[in-house]
């Protein structure tokens, strides 16, 4: 949906935060162990646009797939 489709009745949601209250930064990856953002991504998330929110949003597939394999890695 584009903003020239958005009629003035339509409403859309706030991007949520990722943030699971689990807020440990691993030292390796530099990432929230809990949510896998940045401590900068997680300082200005307040301040962030919806499309910056939304790109943080996008990367957090790719980091989660890399933390897993990190992990599974580490375990053996």
């Amino acid at each position: 949906m584009t903003a020239e489709t958005l009629n003035q009745n339509d409403v859309i949601a706030p991007v949520p935060s990722p943030c699971i209250n689990v807020c440990r930064m691993d030292q390796a990856s530099g990432w929230c162990e809990g949510c896998l953002r940045t401590i900068d991504e997680i300082r200005g998330w307040s301040s962030y646009d919806d499309a910056t929110k939304r790109a943080v949003w996008d990367t957090l597939d790719a980091r989660h797939a890399q933390w897993m394999a990190q992990n599974r890695q580490t375990a053996k």
